[in-house]
């Protein structure tokens, strides 16, 4: 006959090796749980990557095509320290043209672009008898004040390492309302798929001859396909300024997207140097 003490004893091994069955049971959900996340992360990270490491920059009309990897604009990401000043007051261009302005630079001329923005000067050696066409449409949509007022909406520091602008509307969709055509895509320093510190090249959407109003500054030697045409070389006062806001990275620690520097371009000129 069993006694009351063995009986307690049984019913205790009873509720201690139940407890433990659904411990093990919890544990592994768990492990289930987490192998399902982690490998649903390795696809995103895996994704964004491939984005990076294609150094698509699109822009003119055509919405860009890495904004996947960027954060999700129903939450405000995070800022680090801004290291601009407040812009100048004014609102951004909201002026399109149906077709390319008409030649009026002289090909055989020196020019220079000089952006004045919330973060320092940035002076541009323009290469007119290079990229005619990409010079003419700078000295154009500079003249109409186009750029004024426009923020540098784009900082990436993964694979390519670049500073785009060129948007009124800031989010990379905006452009001039009309195409121009690639040019100086032979140019010797982009021949091997880098583009060097220094270069200013035109965004487009990807297909030929789609280049407008946006354009990148390159901070860092950066692998790109040469599809983007190098219009000019940027300063050593204005590689500073392009550093410092490189330096300060990107919103919520992002490899791809806003900068946490306000670049503001609050005048943009185009002159013979």
């Amino acid at each position: 006959m069993v006694s009351n003490e063995q009986r307690r004893r049984q019913l205790a091994r009873e509720k201690f090796q139940r407890q433990q069955e659904r411990r093990e049971a919890a544990r592994r959900k768990a492990r289930r749980r987490n192998a399902v996340i982690a490998a649903g992360l390795a696809v995103v990270l895996a994704a964004g990557a491939t984005a990076y490491a294609t150094g698509a920059l699109s822009g003119g009309g055509k919405k860009d095509t890495t904004d996947a990897a960027a954060p999700d604009s129903s939450t405000p990401p995070s800022k680090g320290p801004d290291p601009c000043a407040k812009a100048a007051p004014g609102s951004p261009s909201t002026k399109s043209w149906k077709s390319e302005p008409a030649m009026s630079v002289d090909k055989s001329a020196s020019y220079a672009m000089d952006l004045k923005t919330t973060c320092g000067g940035i002076d541009i050696k323009l290469d007119a008898d290079k990229a005619p066409h990409t010079v003419n449409s700078f000295n154009f949509l500079a003249g109409e004040g186009f750029y004024d007022h426009s923020s540098c909406h784009r900082l990436t520091n993964a694979n390519i390492y670049v500073l785009q602008c060129g948007d009124p509307k800031g989010n990379g969709t905006g452009g001039s309302g009309y195409t121009i055509p690639d040019e100086n895509l032979k140019d010797p320093r982009i021949k091997d798929g880098i583009y060097p510190a220094g270069t200013v090249a035109m965004a487009n959407t990807g297909q030929p001859d789609s280049g407008g109003s946006q354009f990148f500054l390159v901070y860092q030697d950066s692998k790109l396909d040469p599809k983007y045409t190098p219009v000019g070389t940027i300063g050593a006062d204005g590689m500073k300024v392009l550093k410092k806001i490189a330096d300060a990275g990107v919103q919520g620690g992002a490899p791809d997207g806003a900068p946490n520097a306000t670049v503001t371009i609050d005048k943009a000129t185009v002159a013979k140097s």
